[in-house]
């Protein structure tokens, strides 16, 4: 059973046990009404028919016997039209008194207890014309008030229930449609979106679908972007070494070893792809393991600034340092944060032109909740940027410049392996760029690290 059934069932029940309920509460405060509704003028007449009664009672060593005999004058005086039926205390019909027919007596009359000693000895049923005219009252007052309790249950359960319906049709209605929006990711078809129709938790619900699928649809992308670019980047040194060596092949002739530096090369280039994608798994994985010490970060840059000044001298390109932070001791893996400054210098080197410069600023900075960072600054005068690249700059395999050839660049993991070991330092990593103006990495690294996290 659905769950808009369930509702449904669940809201008919209530209904139904509710109506039934005042129905009943009603009948019961209607029928104690009616009954402290007696004619106050034969009040004395009924104690004396009681009286009478009792008194035969007792005279006759505590029975009824011989009572049908009583005259009916003697009991009932001088009252006209009137009629009693006397019960023992078994409601066994004893006798009846009076000129008024039995099924008058017992459809109009009023029952009263007879009493002897503080003991109900049996009881009778009276009627004369007042008694009548306030029993008609109370019959048609039951009746009538039943007729329309019936009558009012039956209407409103009935628009109850189709009120029920709709509530619980319009209620599941969204989960409804995720639940459809559901197979379809079910059968393949990521990024589906449900419509926010509501501000509850319905539409909290809607939006962090959206909000999954849309990711798990990106996932889906990525797989198969990097599916395709590891075939691509395999694809190509393969290709080179498959056709080199065809071509030694058929040259008949004893191999130089120079004649093997490309292979040697492209075997490289290879053997660097598989490292690095092994290492972005593991850290992408947290299975990466991490060495933390005490690190002069000032120190560990003007090293790693050392290994690629030739470069960037034949390239034309001023490469500085600058410090502005009071210390620069902080906790790191200083093999792994080596790698990432390195990344960043050798794209900053890269992209930037002959006769430009690549500045790194080392200073201090908060966040918002007043927690110090260690902040270094990668800036180049290169060739900047586009805005639309910047969100998926640090994606697997993704180069803002795709015309660029997978040889004269990078295999674009340098920037992703950059971001998985910051994130592993507790940091951030984030690049400001504009074309044609340069572009800026900033890695935020904290004083202290919390070696629970």
């Amino acid at each position: 059973m659905n769950v808009s059934r369930k509702l449904f069932w669940a809201m008919a029940a209530f209904i139904v046990v509710m109506s039934l309920t005042f129905m009943l509460i009603t009948n019961a405060v209607v029928r104690g009404l009616l009954g402290e509704l007696t004619p106050s003028s034969d009040q004395e007449q009924i104690s004396g028919l009681s009286r009478t009664l009792a008194e035969y009672y007792e005279q006759h060593g505590s029975s009824w016997n011989g009572v049908e005999k009583l005259a009916s004058g003697d009991l009932l005086e001088e009252a006209q039209d009137s009629g009693l039926i006397l019960y023992d205390v078994h409601d066994r019909k004893l006798a009846i008194f009076g000129s008024v027919a039995e099924p008058m007596i017992r459809g109009l009359g009023v029952k009263y207890s007879i009493e002897t000693n503080e003991r109900v000895v049996g009881s009778f049923r009276y009627y004369d014309p007042e008694i009548s005219v306030i029993s008609k009252v109370k019959l048609g007052i039951s009746h009538g008030v039943g007729f329309l309790l019936i009558v009012s249950a039956v209407v409103f359960i009935v628009d109850a229930l189709l009120a029920a319906y709709w509530i619980s049709r319009r209620l599941t209605s969204p989960l409804r449609r995720l639940v459809s929006a559901i197979e379809q990711i079910k059968e393949g078809r990521h990024g589906v979106q449900v419509p926010v129709t509501t501000k509850d938790e319905y539409g909290e619900v809607a939006s962090a679908f959206n909000r999954m699928s849309l990711q798990l649809g990106r996932a889906e992308d990525a797989r198969r972007n990097l599916v395709a670019d590891v075939a691509h980047e395999l694809r190509t040194p393969l290709s080179i070494m498959r056709g080199k060596m065809d071509m030694l092949q058929q040259q008949g002739e004893a191999i130089e070893p120079e004649q093997l530096l490309p292979l040697q090369d492209e075997l490289i280039r290879l053997t660097r792809l598989v490292d690095d994608l092994h290492q972005l798994s593991l850290a992408e994985a947290g299975k990466l393991s991490f060495e933390f010490s005490m690190t002069d970060v000032r120190a560990l840059l003007e090293q790693t600034l050392e290994r690629l000044l030739p470069r960037a001298q034949d390239a034309g390109i001023a490469m500085t340092l600058v410090s502005q932070a009071g210390s620069t001791m902080i906790p790191v893996d200083s093999g792994r944060i080596t790698q990432v400054f390195l990344n960043l210098l050798t794209n900053a080197v890269r992209h930037t032109p002959h006769g430009g410069s690549i500045q790194v600023i080392l200073s201090e900075t908060q966040d918002a909740d007043g927690r110090p960072w260690l902040e270094i600054a990668v800036k180049d005068t290169g060739t900047g940027i586009a805005p639309e690249h910047l969100p998926n700059l640090f994606d697997r395999f993704y180069r803002a410049d795709a015309s660029r050839s997978r040889h004269s660049g990078g295999m674009g993991l340098g920037l992703a392996i950059a971001k998985e070991f910051v994130a592993a330092h507790q940091g951030t990593i984030e690049a400001e760029s504009s074309p044609g103006e340069g572009t800026t990495f900033r890695v935020r690294l904290p004083y202290s690290r919390d070696e629970n996290a």
